[in-house]
């Protein structure tokens, strides 16, 4: 049952084009007991089917800027390719902080972006 709701809370974000693994990979390190490599695994099995019903919703609502899309995609599976084949292997521990450095830096890109908006309105 905790899974199910991991997967749901985890494809809500995902399909509002936000991280939904940041989050999912989160949640099975740390309420699951799960091993950084395997979470990292099983979000991208994951995102699979949620990238692609997700795209279905954007294709359909014109969402897509297919001169950027394409490109990106392209480059994105090579990089996802590099990306693989050094996490493999990595250290777990080095995986896990290294993670943790990127989620820190997202939080404080949308802190500051947050205050900027809201707080400062410039």
């Amino acid at each position: 049952m905790v899974n199910i709701l991991i997967g749901i809370i985890s494809g809500i974000v995902s399909g509002m084009g936000m991280g939904g693994g940041s989050i999912l990979i989160t949640i099975l390190t740390c309420f699951s007991d799960i091993n950084q490599k395997i979470a990292q695994s099983t979000n991208i099995i994951f995102f699979i089917p949620t990238s692609v019903s997700a795209t279905i919703v954007n294709i359909k609502n014109k969402n897509i800027r297919w001169k950027i899309a394409i490109p990106l995609t392209i480059a994105g599976i090579f990089g996802a390719a590099i990306g693989s084949n050094i996490a493999v292997n990595m250290e777990t521990k080095i995986l896990k902080k290294i993670f943790g450095v990127f989620l820190l830096l997202i939080a404080i890109y949308e802190a500051i972006y947050w205050y900027r908006k809201y707080i400062k309105k410039t």
